[in-house]
């Protein structure tokens, strides 16, 4: 049900998209680039479900963080960029979202600082757009405080137009050669 998009850059990068088959909605994306020795480094999560480094037996038994600690994650909707920022118990009335436009970048506030948070809006960096605080809006439920900016036209279109080139792109499972045993 998730078709992923692999591209690779001049510039050594690497990106990795994973889409929903049935809506077209990007699902997750992961950046890398090269080390100092030209080997790759760990994936940098962009969008999607921060992923926890798998745990072996001795590891489980250290220090490990707690799960009552604020969790921050990017999950676009087909119309707005959308955080979530999980475990944050205060009423809606505490927070406070801005845009700082010098720093080209969102801030989460607490009026009892309790919670701080600035955070960067990639793709309209790639785009060198400028941010809007009207597109900028909050809500929270469940403990969960749900940040979301309405994306711009040109990313719209950008994104429709790539959505049209995912469907031209043949899969690699998707070949009709099949290895047949005799």
């Amino acid at each position: 049900g998730k078709r992923k998009v692999h591209y690779l850059f001049e510039d050594g990068k690497e990106m990795a998209e994973e889409y929903d088959m049935k809506t077209g909605q990007l699902v997750s994306r992961k950046w890398r680039e090269k080390n100092a020795l030209g080997g790759f480094g760990s994936w940098q999560i962009e969008v999607g479900d921060p992923t926890s480094p798998p745990m072996g037996a001795l590891e489980s038994e250290l220090i490990k963080e707690s799960s009552s600690n604020p969790v921050f994650m990017r999950k676009d909707t087909l119309t707005s960029f959308q955080w979530r920022i999980r475990n944050l118990p205060y009423p809606k009335e505490v927070y406070s979202v801005s845009v700082e436009k010098e720093q080209r970048c969102c801030v989460v506030r607490t009026t009892n600082k309790k919670y701080y948070k600035r955070f960067p809006i990639p793709d309209l960096d790639r785009y060198q757009l400028p941010l809007d605080a009207a597109a900028l809006s909050f809500t929270h439920a469940n403990n969960t405080l749900i940040i979301t900016y309405r994306k711009p036209k040109e990313i719209l279109a950008a994104e429709e137009e790539l959505q049209k080139e995912l469907k031209k792109i043949k899969a690699a499972n998707e070949d009709d050669n099949e290895c047949k045993t005799q």
